[in-house]
């Protein structure tokens, strides 16, 4: 299974990450890590349509879900409203002709019904956004798929990463999701594991040269590392 990759400000890491389960004490600046959030955290769970290699992946958004759930926090389901890139038959793998989906409407199906348009998402209202992986966040949240380093990003996705950056806030970003920011935030630090493949073991390592190209920081990291970095932002990631 892919990784959560958790961007954390020092100020708000308590929100998600309670300190009394850290592993060691913290340098100065940097920000403190545990698997739970916060009870009564409010988590935006931004996706990106329903189905791997066209939208979200659903373990992923299942598991965060779950850990959420357990964790107390209150989440919010969005989705931009826009149409997916393609719809891929998932029993072929293969593009399904004449057939065109919307990204709200298919990720709906994940929110039983309860998702909300990424235009009314607001940084003010949460204290988290997670973003799940699946080929939607690089087909529908922005022309990654197609377009490497040279990708667009949806503007409402753009809007909402900005936000909640410049609010200090976490930022959760799985599987390939991690991409988005690396785009959008100038100088990020990001991570996808590993930058070589190991025998299939790290899919997406070729994607952590894409993501030096465009100007961010790829940190090599295995899925199961709590660790610290100085400055404004540090890192959580889990398996699952």
């Amino acid at each position: 299974m892919a990784a959560v990759r958790v961007l954390v400000a020092p100020r708000l890491a308590s929100a998600l990450l309670p300190l009394s389960r850290c592993h060691r004490a913290p340098s100065q600046g940097a920000a403190l890590h545990s698997s739970a959030p916060r009870p009564g955290a409010r988590v935006a769970l931004v996706l990106s349509g329903c189905g791997v290699y066209d939208g979200t992946e659903i373990h992923e958004a299942s598991a965060i879900l779950v850990h959420l759930s357990r964790g107390g926090a209150e989440v919010q389901i969005f989705a931009p409203d826009v149409p997916q890139l393609h719809v891929i038959d998932h029993t072929k793998g293969e593009p399904s002709e004449r057939e065109s989906r919307n990204v709200l409407a298919e990720s709906a199906r994940i929110a039983r019904g309860k998702i909300t348009s990424l235009a009314q998402l607001n940084a003010a209202n949460h204290d988290a956004a997670i973003f799940p992986g699946g080929f939607g966040a690089a087909k529908n949240l922005s022309t990654f798929a197609v377009d490497g380093k040279d990708c667009k990003v949806n503007k409402e996705v753009e809007r909402v990463l900005k936000e909640f950056h410049r609010a200090k806030k976490p930022i959760g970003l799985c599987c390939i999701a991690p991409v988005l920011a690396a785009k959008v935030i100038k100088g990020v630090e990001v991570t996808v594991g590993h930058e070589q493949e190991e025998g299939g073991k790290w899919p997406y390592a070729g994607t952590a040269e894409a993501i030096k190209a465009l100007g961010a920081k790829h940190c090599v990291k295995g899925v199961t590392i709590s660790f610290l970095v100085a400055g404004w932002c540090g890192w959580y990631q889990v398996a699952h």
